[in-house]
């Protein structure tokens, strides 16, 4: 059952420490609340007061329009070379008011140099300045072995640089430029301590930038004009040359119109080929039958053959008639003899025809050799006159060739003349007309209201931010307060219930309260504490009450020993009531009654060398008995361990109803788990914001592991005044009573 128990605690810790307690955190924000609140408003005096010292600063807007595409009067693009419709364009005009050039020539415009605060030399420094610098120069007298940066001189040139400078500087840190999405507007801003100076830089930007621009566009005017008059030059002598070489060359040719020569040349080439080409189709016709005749040295019979001589018209009319008469006789052979009239007659009419057919084909070959040979020569004639012509038209071509080159040099160096001619009449023309790219559309006025510091804004923030920084550090100091102080931390950092506490009595300092401190009724708060805690002993188990309670704690002057005594002497007003000091190492049971050394104790009763009447002691005050240490053995847990120490308990259990024991501190040593093995339950004292509540968890750990039944916990030595300021136990002592009692005593 108490092992259940147990097991079920620390699961209920576990959720606990997994769980944001907003309300923990409420009690501890009104728990400091005093402190919190009086942190806020030092800082934010402190902070109030710092704002109201600062030198308020005013900000200038003025307006600029950039126009993408400014007024042309010439298509004289090339000479800038800015393409305005591009994005970059205006980007690069952002950054020309942001640059220094624009900067130095408002500084120059409105000599800024020689004004107060823009003058290293004239400006008045603030106190944070002025203190680094006196601590520069302590620091520089008081540790002089530390590198030290030697004075330098400066010559009246020098001087008015470094002026220029330091003002060019503050321009360029103090000037704003702020683009409006979606448009060409741009807005100047310009922020200075003095409003009539921060409008007139803020316009004065605006000025000197469509001043820069125009500036720019004249100058370069100028070098085009200065480049295109020195090109110019040369290229009029170019083209003077270029048309006298081609002059030169037409007189020394002699020639008037080329290309109409080399057209002639050209139909003429064109001609002679055709007639060279009909020439030498005549002579291959006729090539065949002349090969025949001269070179093969053919027949009549052979040449008939031919084809050439077949197909001529007058063999084909002739070779008709052959046909018809061979056609005749081989008819009539079938009706006659050779002997007949009429197959002599046609025999005779074949042979005419044969006779005139040889003579025809005679006559065509002898035509055909004389054709064959004027067709010869006069081939021979045409290729000679066409390679007469061909060599004219190549040296035609030829001059027409050189005729273009020169004639297209002199055209290029014309188109180039004419062109930069005309690039300078138009750079001459525009020379004089300014066209701005960007014009003020709102001018900056005096500012009436300054924009640095906002007061009213940072005091209110500083408030704020202070009383975050309040709660913060009253939840880290309670963070890091590991100490119990509180009946919420009991419950909440060790998970046990609260049985009482003990108020902090005032004494001696390395001395315990007087031992009868409970029955003097001066100390009524003390007193009720106590009979406090005697009262929920003995609601807690009414059923099965603890008849044997051990008093722990984790380290030593935690008041343990002290809680002993005093609820022994509550509960012995009441019942019969033993205390027991099982401290064999360093116990003070016998120390607080003046016991002497030698009295026997319960080191004795263990060891058999006394009698349980020798070892009991009666105080006759209180009405309690005590069975102090004894005499201090070399084994004291051996002996707390062994049967006789537990047959010993079980006898005081019989004999009273009450028995109080004392033990050594849990973290020192491992005596207090090994007596709670005898005893019904534990009580656990922690001293009020002092220990470790890591430190008590892992005494409390070590009972509940073994099953030992722990009733709660004893805030011992709680500062009553400081609880009650921060309201800790606010209804624990009105519960009982004790603030009522406490008030009415100091009016009695």
């Amino acid at each position: 059952m108490n092992a259940q128990t147990s097991i079920e605690q620390l699961e209920a810790k576990l959720l606990e420490s997994e769980t944001i307690d907003l309300g923990q955190y409420w009690h501890i924000v009104m728990q400091f609340k005093w402190r919190i609140i009086s942190l806020s408003i030092l800082i934010t005096i402190l902070v109030a007061l710092i704002v109201m010292s600062i030198t308020p600063r005013y900000i200038a807007n003025a307006k600029l329009l950039i126009e993408s595409n400014e007024a042309k009067v010439l298509s004289i693009q090339e000479v800038y070379g800015l393409d305005a419709s591009r994005k970059e364009y205006f980007q690069t005009q952002y950054e020309i008011l942001r640059s220094r050039k624009v900067a130095e020539n408002v500084v120059q415009k409105l000599n800024l140099s020689e004004q107060a605060n823009y003058n290293f030399e004239l400006r008045n420094e603030d106190t944070l300045d002025k203190f680094k610098a006196s601590l520069k120069k302590q620091l520089a007298t008081i540790l002089p072995f530390l590198p030290q940066k030697p004075a330098v001189v400066y010559t009246p040139e020098q001087l008015q640089i470094n002026k220029q400078n330091y003002a060019v500087a503050k321009v360029v840190q103090n000037l704003t430029i702020l683009p409006i999405a979606n448009t060409q507007i741009v807005n100047i801003s310009y922020e200075d301590e003095d409003p009539e100076l921060a409008a007139l830089i803020a316009n004065t930007v605006g000025d000197v930038y469509i001043e820069s621009y125009l500036q720019a566009r004249f100058d370069m005017t100028e070098k085009a004009t200065t480049w295109l008059n020195e090109s110019i030059e040369g290229l009029r002598v170019k083209l003077t040359t270029s048309e006298k070489k081609l002059s030169d060359f037409y007189d020394t040719e002699q020639l008037v119109n080329v290309d109409g020569v080399v057209g002639l040349a050209s139909e003429e080439l064109q001609k002679l080929s055709q007639q060279l080409l009909a020439a030498q189709t005549s002579r291959k016709q006729n090539e065949v039958i002349y090969k025949q005749v001269v070179e093969s040295g053919a027949n009549i019979a052979e040449l008939s053959t031919l084809s050439e001589v077949i197909n001529h018209p007058s063999v084909v009319s002739v070779k008709r008639s052959e046909v018809t008469a061979q056609s005749r006789v081989s008819e009539l052979s079938k009706v006659y003899g050779p002997k007949h009239p009429k197959m002599i007659a046609a025999n005779a009419e074949l042979e005419s025809i044969l006779t005139s057919l040889a003579a025809q084909i005679r006559e065509l070959v002898s035509g055909i050799t004389v054709d064959y040979r004027n067709a010869s020569q006069k081939v021979a004639e045409l290729k000679q006159e066409v390679e007469s012509a061909k060599q004219r038209f190549r040296e035609l071509s030829n001059l027409d060739n050189r005729s273009k080159t020169l004639q297209r040099e002199v055209d290029i160096n014309q188109q180039l003349y004419s062109s930069f001619f005309t690039r300078l009449k138009e750079t001459n023309e525009l020379g004089g007309f300014e066209s701005a790219n960007a014009r003020l559309l709102d001018v900056a006025k005096k500012p009436s209201v300054a924009a640095k510091p906002k007061k009213g804004l940072i005091i209110a923030a500083a408030f704020i931010v202070s009383l975050g920084l309040g709660v913060f550090l009253a939840i880290a100091m309670d963070a890091l307060n590991s100490g119990i102080r509180s009946l919420d931390d009991v419950e909440r950092k060790l998970s046990q219930r609260m049985l009482g506490l003990i108020p902090w009595e005032a004494h001696k300092k390395k001395e315990n309260i007087p031992l009868r401190h409970f029955f003097d009724s001066k100390h009524h708060t003390f007193s009720e504490s106590v009979r406090t805690l005697r009262t929920s002993l003995q609601l807690l188990n009414i059923d099965k009450p603890s008849k044997t309670i051990l008093i722990a704690s984790s380290v030593p002057k935690e008041g343990k020993s002290t809680v002993a005594i005093n609820l022994g002497f509550a509960l012995g007003q009441l019942h019969k009531v033993l205390i027991v000091d099982t401290d064999l190492r360093r116990p003070t049971l016998a120390k607080q009654f003046d016991l002497p050394g030698f009295q026997p104790g319960l080191a004795n009763l263990i060891a058999g060398t006394h009698k349980l009447d020798e070892c009991i002691v009666y105080d006759e005050f209180s009405g309690v008995d005590l069975v102090c240490a004894g005499t201090v053995p070399n084994n004291p847990q051996e002996l707390l361990a062994s049967e006789q120490f537990k047959k010993i308990m079980k006898g005081f259990a019989a004999m009273y109803e009450y028995i109080i024991v004392d033990s050594a501190p849990i973290q020192a040593v491992s005596d207090a788990v090994v007596v709670s093995n005898v005893c019904d339950s534990v009580i656990y004292v922690v001293k009020s914001d002092s220990t470790s509540y890591k430190m008590i968890n892992s005494g409390l750990s070590r009972f509940i592991s073994l099953g030992h039944r722990v009733d709660g916990i004893i805030l011992n030595q709680v500062d009553l005044k400081k609880a009650k300021k921060q309201g800790e136990y606010a209804g624990f002592y009105d519960q009982y009573g004790y603030n009522s009692y406490q008030s009415e005593t100091k009016k009695t």
